[in-house]
């Protein structure tokens, strides 16, 4: 069989994914909030799209922005749940060799373009509260298309080592993978040979991306608060605070899971691999379900459009 820990290939046609060794009995159960928590991150990604197509309101960059982040999101959250869910509810955890390197490549380059987007949100932001005036004739649509292209070709070309280097090892060990998805670290470890370029370059990226993008985003915000507390009343800080409150919340909801997740691959030798790989999960499948959640709560003019669709169609 191919699964076999004795099978000796240098370039192996399918992995076996083991979704969450250990709790295979459990698998039905988690099953459940993994497929919740997927069905709210694609019925409110899919919503947040169509009131913004709708309503010509909203054709602002702000919400151009916030098109791009639903669609990474549920890039992101679609990237792993379908074939963890098929681990799960058939035991089906052949994934062809190509196809693995194919999703490790999708789910670190879209999570590197989400967290280029959030920059270009901050930007947003800080554009619409420290120079107000200059706004409209910056963030043209032409400017925010060439934003939103400069975040997703970064996050492409920085992954794209992450598979070209995993397809040259080879691989003479074993082709199982203890985890639900095939993360980037669990499948290089399977290969015989000397895997630390993969090993730096992957750190590197890891370390480089959230740091410069969170120094960027601390020094946007850094800029709108002093602005807000410079304003004359209570009213209008209130006001400021409340365009920018919703985007805190998403880039918390993307950063922090993201640091909670470094810490415990940190960690790892102290925390049980069923604990590391849930938190895996989470960290992708959190995000996604938060972020439209946090906008349709927070955003008026996005409750608003929502509120009136969902009177309109019972009435």
């Amino acid at each position: 069989m191919s699964d076999s820990n004795t099978t000796t290939f240098t370039n192996p046609s399918i992995f076996i994914l083991l979704g969450i060794p250990g709790l295979e009995a459990a698998h039905g159960w988690i099953s459940i909030p993994f497929c919740v928590m997927y069905i709210v991150a694609i019925l409110g990604n899919l919503t947040i799209l169509y009131i913004v197509k709708r309503e010509p309101s909203l054709h602002e960059p702000m919400y151009y922005f916030l098109c791009m982040l639903a669609v990474t999101d549920l890039v992101l959250s679609s990237s792993i749940v379908p074939k963890t869910l098929s681990i799960f509810w058939f035991n089906s955890r052949e994934i062809n060799f190509g196809a693995c390197l194919t999703q490790l490549y999708v789910i670190n380059s879209v999570a590197a373009m989400e967290s280029g987007i959030f920059v270009a949100m901050a930007f947003d932001r800080y554009m619409a509260i420290c120079h107000p005036l200059r706004y409209s004739t910056i963030l043209t649509n032409r400017i925010v298309a060439k934003i939103g292209f400069i975040a997703v070709l970064r996050g492409g070309i920085l992954v794209l080592p992450y598979p070209l280097l995993a397809r040259q090892w080879p691989y003479c060990r074993t082709n199982i993978i203890p985890h639900s998805y095939c993360k980037h670290f669990s499948v290089v470890s399977l290969a015989c040979a000397d895997i630390r370029p993969s090993s730096y370059y992957s750190v590197s990226v890891t370390f480089f991306v959230p740091s410069v993008d969170g120094f960027l985003i601390a020094v946007s915000y850094t800029q709108i608060l002093r602005a807000i507390f410079r304003l004359p009343t209570k009213d209008a800080r209130l006001k400021a605070f409340g365009t920018c409150g919703s985007h805190l919340c998403a880039i918390l909801a993307f950063y922090i899971p993201d640091l909670f997740a470094s810490l415990m691959q940190r960690v790892g030798s102290n925390v049980p691999l069923p604990v590391l790989i849930l938190i895996a999960n989470m960290y992708l499948l959190v995000p996604p379900m938060l972020h439209p959640i946090i906008y349709g709560v927070r955003t008026k003019q996005i409750r608003d459009r929502l509120l009136w669709i969902v009177t309109q169609k019972r009435a």
